[in-house]
């Protein structure tokens, strides 16, 4: 999955002006990215806590939350972007993190 450009689109709220996009070299990085996000809610939510600590079931509750998210990810054999919805996210989320927690 390393070097699999990745975009992921998101709408935090159901604005329909708050939609963004982050960009990243990887299904991994992405990843990172989605917790980073999630991570910065927490500190901005509990600024005076010095270590933040969550499990999966409120990550997902995160993403969730969230009015929509994608990601599209490109594949080289027919040099196109291919769709992937909130679920798909979440599956790849659970085992990237699973992965990290082995380490």
């Amino acid at each position: 999955m390393a070097g699999r450009h990745t975009i992921i689109l998101m709408q935090p709220s159901q604005n329909r002006a708050s939609r963004t996009f982050m960009d990243y070299n990887s299904i991994n990085h992405a990843l990172d990215g989605i917790c980073g996000l999630y991570e910065r809610k927490i500190r901005d939510i509990n600024p005076m806590v010095p270590n933040i600590t969550y499990d999966i079931s409120d990550l997902y509750n995160f993403i969730d939350g969230l009015a929509d998210i994608s990601a599209l990810v490109y594949d080289n054999s027919i040099q196109a972007f291919l769709p992937y919805d909130r679920q798909w996210i979440k599956q790849k989320l659970f085992q990237h993190l699973k992965k990290l927690a082995q380490r």
